[in-house]
């Protein structure tokens, strides 16, 4: 049976909506484009996220001229473009209380834009040229304003069995795939969560090693349409069969990738698996 890459999707902002596409270059820190920006907070510079603010799943950001511009869209507001500051004046940010240096702030105008969105004093912030971050794992690889990995993949093998045992439980809402965020989703695979087995893959001219299994928080309890949280779905079915001990005990969905050979990505390619684990 052969896997193909289903969708690739990339979010320019942590925690706001994603894009998808049908072909993406793909470098050392993930699809190009991938959370280059991040949203922090005023005072502080502590990342923002949809665990505290799940109004960031519904803002739409579009990534014009190569990242020169964004376009940024939201609901009761006016639409902003912003013309990317790459090499401004820098701010201190930090994520999960850890400092990540010094990032480019990008102005006034674009913070009142999103202080006004999710009612809190914030700033939009860039990647600093160099910005130079590690992941972690079997092979940690570089990252940019991702939790900690460079590419998450997920199936929809394993959506269709998360669904199949919702709706066993008698709920007939199906979760969309989106509730993960997923960067690459994979097709063609019948054994659910085939994904967490994989050890090293190519996809296009891309090659991927594992990292981690993706644990989960409260975020897929958020409707990615419209910013509201609408649980206790998919995280309790998923606490029945998903724990992860080696992790606390937290729930998986997905796994963690490095990219060990950049490369471009096209919806539709076959997917090899050079390396696998367990039955």
């Amino acid at each position: 049976m052969t896997i193909t890459v289903r969708e690739l999707v990339y979010y320019p902002v942590k925690g706001c909506a994603g894009t998808s596409v049908g072909s993406a270059q793909v470098i050392g820190t993930g699809l190009e484009h991938d959370r280059t920006f991040m949203v922090v907070d005023a005072a502080d510079g502590a990342f923002r996220s949809q665990r505290t603010h799940p109004a960031m799943a519904a803002i739409r950001v579009d990534v014009l001229r190569s990242g020169a511009v964004l376009a940024l869209s939201a609901e009761g507001v006016e639409p902003l473009r912003l013309d990317v500051d790459r090499d401004g004046p820098r701010r201190e940010v930090s994520m999960f209380d850890r400092p990540l240096g010094a990032a480019v702030d990008q102005g006034e105008t674009v913070a009142e834009w999103f202080s006004d969105v999710l009612g809190a004093k914030s700033r939009l912030v860039r990647a600093a040229p160099g910005f130079d971050r590690d992941g972690w794992g079997d092979t940690p690889g570089k990252v940019n304003f991702a939790d900690a990995h460079a590419v998450l993949v997920t199936s929809t093998a394993s959506l269709d069995d998360l669904n199949a045992r919702i709706a066993a439980r008698g709920d007939s809402d199906a979760v969309p795939m989106d509730r993960f965020r997923p960067n690459i989703v994979l097709t063609g695979k019948d054994e659910p969560h085939f994904e967490d087995r994989v050890r090293r893959m190519t996809m296009g001219s891309v090659e991927l090693a594992h990292s981690v299994r993706a644990t989960r928080c409260s975020v897929p309890l958020v409707d990615q349409s419209t910013g509201r949280r609408k649980g206790p779905e998919p995280v309790r079915t998923l606490a029945t069969y998903r724990r992860e001990a080696e992790y606390g005990n937290r729930v998986s969905f997905g796994v963690k990738n490095a990219v060990v050979c950049d490369g471009v990505v096209n919806v539709g390619d076959p997917v090899t698996v050079h390396s696998l684990v367990g039955p």
